[in-house]
Parts: C-alpha cells; sequence; structure tokens
C-alpha cells in the first residue's frame, strides 16, 4: 500500500504515532504493574508465587489468542479485530481493579491478554504497507517509540504504587485502551486485503508455514532472543525484592535499563536494516544478547554481583532484542506474503507462548538463598538458541540460492 497516511481520518493507512501506540499497549500491560507485585501479595493475602502467576498468565494467554488473531485479521481486515480486542481490554483491566481475590484477579488478568490485537496487528498493518526490508526498518521506527514504554513504565508503576496502592497502575492502563481505542477508531484505516477463504479455510492456511523451514528459523530467532527478557519479567521482580533488597520504585527505575539498550537497538534497526540485511541484523544481536548475559554471569560468579551489574547488563539484553525483533518479525511475515496475518499471529503466538514458559520456570527456580544465578542461566541459554535459530536460516539459505 502507497498512500499516504491522513491523521485522524478512517479511510487511510494509519500514521507512524497510532502504530507506535498499539504497539505499546502489550509493553504497558506486561511492565507498568511490576514493581506492585509484593504489595498486591499483601493485598489478597496470597503467596508471591501465585501474584507472579499474572505475569505468566497474560502472556500464555496472549500468546494463545494470537494463533486466532491472524487468521481472524486476514479474515475480516485488521481494523475490526483490534477494535474488538481494545474494548475487551479495557473491560477487563476495570475487572482487575475491583477483583475480590486472587482468583478473580487473574481471570480478569488473562482477559487483559486481548491487548495482543493491538501488538500483532500493528506489525502485519507495517508489513501491509511496505516490502520486506522496509518492513523491517518501519518495524525498528515503530517499536523503538514502543520502547520508551517499558524504559518509563516501572518507574511510574513504583512510584505510583507507593503513592496510591497498586489499583494506581491499572487504572492508567484502563486510561491509555480507552484512549488508543479512541485514536484507533478514527485513524486507522483498513490495510489488509479481507480473504476471499471460509474461517476455517483461512485456517487451513497454517500448514503451508508449518512447512516453511525459513519460517520457523525467524520465528525461532525472535522467540528465543525475546525469551530472555521475558524470564527477567519473570524473576526480576523477586531478585530485586529478596536479593538486593530493592524497594518498588528503585527497581522500577532499575528496570529501564534493559528498555534503553531495546530503545538503541530499533533505533539502530530503522537506521540499518535496508543497507545490511535482515539476517545479520539477527546474527549479530542474538549475540550481543548471549554475550551480555555470558560476562553478566561471569562477574555474578567473580563475587562482583549487585544490582547495578545484574540490571547494567540487562542493558544488552535489550540492545539485542532492538536488533532481532523487528527484524526477524519482517522475515517471519515476508515468507508468505498473502499470510502475513496469520503468520504474524502464528509467530507472536510461539514468541509469547514461550515466554510464558520461561516466565513461569524463572519463577519457580528462584528461591531464597539461591541469588540471581538461576535466572542468569535461564537467559543465557535461551540467548545461545537464539543464535544458532539464526545461523540455521543463514545456512538454508545458502542451501536455496545454490
Amino acid at each position: 500500500m502507497t498512500d499516504a497516511p491522513r491523521y485522524l481520518r478512517h479511510d487511510s493507512p494509519p500514521h507512524l504515532t497510532t502504530l507506535i501506540l498499539l504497539s505499546s499497549m502489550t509493553a504497558l500491560a506486561m511492565n507498568i504493574f511490576l514493581p506492585s507485585l509484593p504489595s498486591m501479595a499483601a493485598h489478597f493475602d496470597a503467596p508471591y508465587r501465585y501474584v507472579q502467576l499474572s505475569v505468566a498468565v497474560f502472556l500464555a494467554t496472549n500468546g494463545i489468542l494470537q494463533l486466532f488473531v491472524g487468521p481472524l485479521a486476514d479474515k475480516f481486515g485488521r481494523r475490526p479485530i483490534i477494535l474488538w480486542g481494545l474494548g475487551l481490554f479495557c473491560l477487563a483491566t476495570l475487572g482487575c481493579i475491583y477483583a475480590p481475590n486472587i482468583t478473580a484477579f487473574l481471570l480478569f488478568r488473562s482477559l487483559q491478554a486481548t491487548a495482543a490485537v493491538a501488538m500483532v496487528l500493528s506489525r502485519a498493518v507495517v508489513r501491509d504497507m511496505n516490502t520486506a526490508d522496509r518492513a523491517a526498518s518501519m518495524l525498528g521506527y515503530v517499536v523503538m517509540g514502543m520502547s520508551i514504554v517499558p524504559m518509563i513504565a516501572p518507574a511510574i508503576g513504583g512510584v505510583l504504587d507507593e503513592a496510591f496502592g497498586w489499583q494506581s497502575t491499572f487504572w492508567v492502563l484502563f486510561g491509555f485502551g480507552a484512549l488508543v481505542f479512541t485514536i484507533v477508531w478514527f485513524d486507522l484505516g483498513e490495510t489488509g486485503t479481507p480473504s476471499s477463504l471460509t474461517l476455517v479455510g483461512q485456517f487451513r492456511e497454517y500448514p503451508e508455514l508449518f512447512a516453511s523451514p525459513r519460517f520457523w528459523g525467524y520465528c525461532l530467532a525472535t522467540a528465543f532472543s525475546s525469551g530472555a527478557f521475558f524470564a527477567f519479567l519473570g524473576g526480576a521482580p523477586f531478585v530485586a525484592s529478596n536479593v538486593f533488597n530493592m524497594s518498588p520504585a528503585e527497581f522500577g527505575y532499575f528496570t529501564g535499563a534493559p528498555a534503553i539498550g531495546y530503545f538503541l537497538g530499533n533505533w539502530l534497526t530503522g537506521l540499518y536494516a535496508t543497507r545490511v540485511g535482515m539476517n545479520r541484523m539477527i546474527l549479530v544481536g542474538a549475540i550481543i544478547t548471549a554475550g551480555g548475559l555470558a560476562v553478566s554471569l561471569a562477574l555474578s560468579y567473580a563475587g562482583m554481583s549487585g544490582p547495578y551489574v545484574f540490571f547494567g547488563f540487562m542493558t544488552l539484553v535489550g540492545l539485542g532484542n532492538g536488533l532481532v525483533i523487528p527484524s526477524g518479525t519482517s522475515g517471519m511475515l515476508s515468507v508468505r506474503p498473502h499470510l502475513a496475518g496469520t503468520a504474524s499471529g502464528l509467530g507472536g503466538s510461539i514468541q509469547i507462548l514461550g515466554g510464558a514458559a520461561l516466565s513461569a520456570i524463572a519463577g519457580a527456580m528462584l528461591t531464597p538463598g539461591k541469588g540471581e544465578f538461576p535466572l542468569i542461566w535461564i537467559m543465557f541459554g535461551t540467548a545461545l538458541a537464539g543464535v544458532m535459530a539464526i545461523l540455521v536460516v543463514m545456512w538454508r539459505e545458502r542451501q536455496l540460492a545454490r
């Protein structure tokens, strides 16, 4: 699609700011309440491991929904699916605020995962409007803008928690969701061409993606690299409060470290993805992620453990993810361009479900006395797997070129 966006006109492609806001929804919902986990455990009189499930539950439901979001968007268009998802997110957020117990809270928290439509379909919209390498570059700029959210959200959440209680962070989520719904209503024109297939027929397109080694390579490279960050989300609150004795506000400030790296990585992707190419951007990013974690692990074993070492090297995890995710996503969506929505949903589902599993594993393995070591080892292992996945993609493309 080559039509120029006209702001707040739903008969034209969306403006860049609208795409940034859409891609920010899931990031805000995942990050802003993290400093409040200890106080939420006290409020609901529940063990920390139950409250920590709010991260894994959100990610797991998000991942399952993405399996359906893509085909639905390819069948009915991007715009209606996005609007329905945002509306349900706002209602679920109100449910979280007024939940009477931890069970009800986790139920509404899982329903908040309808925000998945924003992340999945903002990527599909970018691919609708651009060629593959150009899409990687534009995704870099979109995610660069989005990366400001996890950079500042935990700090804002920590301050709000100490001043007004944990519910205040969910009121911010509700307000942001309502704002994005309104902007999308007026600005996001339909960019996809609704499929002539039936909905059942649309789901039958999945095997075409399953049969593509390159799709799996891009998907797994993205999933493993981002898996390090999802493990961080699940384990960092425990490390901050139980290992380093940090307050919610302090944790919020330090959690901005990976987001700073993520911002820089996406900026570099926006500048260089078209010239350097997707595969090399992914490989460099995966190596940076694994290398940063290796150094962090070595320093911790050398007795230099502390919040500045632990959170400082998370900046390299963010930098690596900023290089990997936009190019990996563009690669997934470009293997079969006519299935961009389906590919975005399937790839995102694998990425998020893997993240949910890693988040839950990190929460289960972190117990008093073990320090931060189990978390860093989990992150390092997934980062190495990301390096191997993109090397397989590059080997496969050399084979096809022959």
